[in-house]
């Protein structure tokens, strides 16, 4: 844990820039200061104020986007921002377990264990689901796969394991859809819900509808 990561989770604090980041993060893409200020309630000054701390303190990502009208009078691009994609942590103590993390897995794949850490990941998923009640996607959220709808699947913005997919990417998602199906079976779901549909900045695993409509 670092100075910077405190200041920066000490920005969201303040209920204008919580607002702010959950709105651009809910978007799951860019974000307009216009449409962050209107979902947050405030005036477009102060949202484009609060916004630009955030991407200060690299909580948010900034660009900026073409109009679509071109020629005279088409106006200046508009500023527009997205969620940063560093991580960041607060323990204290300060822990580690993304290293330890890292090498389990280093040592998954020399083994060739992928079936079993896949069976290990099923279990410890039935786990969590076990005598919950809730909706899938409540628990979902609550292990931050920040799950939304699209059409007749369920999506997730978020993937817990993000940095660790980035190093053992075919191993971490296997995993991730073994412990997402026996998630569905702890809460007497159908497993086969969940697939593997990689989005490029989402989780890659997504859950179709069940056919009680």
């Amino acid at each position: 844990m670092s100075d910077d990561d405190l200041e920066a989770l000490a920005l969201l604090h303040d209920p204008v820039r919580r607002s702010l980041y959950e709105a651009v993060a809910a978007c799951g893409g860019d974000l307009g200061r216009g449409e962050a200020a209107e979902i947050a309630g405030v005036s477009r000054t102060l949202a484009g104020h609060h916004l630009d701390k955030l991407v200060d303190a690299g909580l948010l990502e900034s660009a900026f986007r073409q109009q679509d009208k071109k020629g005279p009078g088409s106006g200046r691009p508009a500023k527009t921002y997205r969620r940063a994609v560093r991580d960041r942590s607060v323990n204290l103590p300060p822990r580690d377990y993304g290293a330890l993390a890292s090498v389990l897995a280093e040592v998954v794949d020399a083994l060739g264990a992928e079936e079993l850490a896949e069976k290990a990941a099923r279990t410890a998923g039935e786990r969590l689901g076990r005598g919950r009640h809730e909706p899938v996607e409540a628990v979902l959220r609550e292990r931050g796969y920040e799950p939304y709808a699209e059409g007749g699947t369920l999506r997730m913005r978020n993937c817990p394991f993000h940095v660790l997919s980035r190093e053992q990417p075919l191993l971490v998602c296997s995993m991730n859809l073994a412990l997402c199906q026996g998630m569905l079976e702890g809460l007497g779901d159908d497993p086969g819900r969940a697939a593997l549909d990689p989005r490029p900045g989402e989780c890659c695993v997504t859950l179709s509808k069940t056919n009680e409509d």
